[in-house]
């Protein structure tokens, strides 16, 4: 059987003894070519998969994509006769071709039906590929999806001991919440990810755990909780240098300052966000009129109404652009 569950290297899946595509010497893609007319069934399907591989590793995503689904189609053809990995090896080179495509829907549709194959048959490949599969559903926004997938992942990680896997599926489990705004469901996934992330000692994913956790704390207006786990991501990014994480982190303090009732440092560390972000060469307007129209309302708290207008009226153009 022909190799896969990762995206095909610039060599291609290995032959193993089994594939009756050559001897042991090197197997070109002109030979490959010349072996269609010659083969049928299960080789012939092996042999468009080897195609669809050396052709992916080019980036010539629209001639492997079609490579893989004629030899989906042969398996599929082949029945019982062929063995279940390689038709869900077909439908994962599918998959991982139409990623490249940016068919986002289209590829995780085809990476679950590579996975519900791979269970089906015990293989050890699906926990790796099921883990892609969430990333893509997520990617797609269907984050209902991606979390009925990482459960599942969730659990086999735990059952092989690999703490690591399993508290970054939970993690992906919290982001796709906190998109649904379950803000509870979205804490208890990011605490239990906190748990195995700490047991490990990997201290950013910690960190980062803490500035998600402190934002959903600030959704469901727990101030004080909120204040502590901003405050602690925020001493993680500033001892490891790490400037992006921190202004996000910085900005889920302030907005704890500011539900607590420390107004003015909760402007301040605002001010110090938006002054990071709008010297980045690269402006993230959705982001920056978030940080402004929270501005504009500690302002209003404080009584300075003219200045809170005046944001009000700039960043009014700014989401014109955005919405339209």
């Amino acid at each position: 059987m022909l190799g896969f569950g990762l995206p095909p290297t610039e060599e291609g899946p290995t032959l193993s003894e089994d594939d009756d595509l050559g001897s042991d010497d090197i197997i070109t893609e002109e030979m490959l070519w010349e072996r269609i007319p010659e083969t049928t069934g299960l080789e012939r399907a092996n042999t468009y998969y080897e195609l669809s591989a050396r052709i992916y590793a080019r980036g010539q995503y629209d001639e492997a994509l079609a490579l893989a689904e004629t030899a989906r189609d042969i398996y599929t053809e082949l029945g019982p006769v062929a063995p279940s990995d390689g038709l869900a090896q077909a439908y994962s080179a599918i998959g991982y071709n139409l990623n490249q495509l940016k068919r986002n829907s289209e590829a995780a549709y085809a990476m679950s039906k590579a996975v519900e194959l791979l269970r089906e048959s015990k293989s050890p490949l699906a926990i790796d590929l099921a883990c892609t599969l969430g990333e893509w559903w997520f990617g797609s926004k269907n984050y209902e999806k991606t979390i009925e997938c990482m459960r599942e992942c969730v659990q086999e990680h735990l059952v092989e001991g690999n703490e690591s896997g399993a508290a970054n599926d939970l993690h992906l489990i919290g982001c796709a919440h906190r998109e649904l705004d379950q803000h509870e469901k979205s804490l208890e996934a990011f605490r239990e990810a906190r748990v195995l992330f700490k047991n490990i000692k990997e201290v950013i994913n910690v960190a980062r755990c803490d500035q998600k956790i402190a934002h959903a704390l600030v959704e469901l207006g727990e101030g004080e909780e909120a204040l502590s786990a901003a405050q602690k991501s925020v001493d993680v990014f500033v001892t490891a240098h790490d400037n992006r994480r921190e202004t996000y982190s910085l900005f889920e303090l302030g907005k704890a300052q500011i539900m607590v009732g420390a107004e003015e440092d909760g402007l301040d560390t605002l001010e110090r966000v938006l002054e990071t972000t709008a010297e980045n060469e690269w402006k993230d307007f959705e982001f920056i009129v978030e940080i402004e129209r929270r501005i504009s309302d500690v302002l209003r708290s404080l009584g300075r109404v003219d200045e809170a207008d005046e944001i009000d009226r700039r960043i009014a153009s700014v989401t014109e652009v955005i919405e339209d």
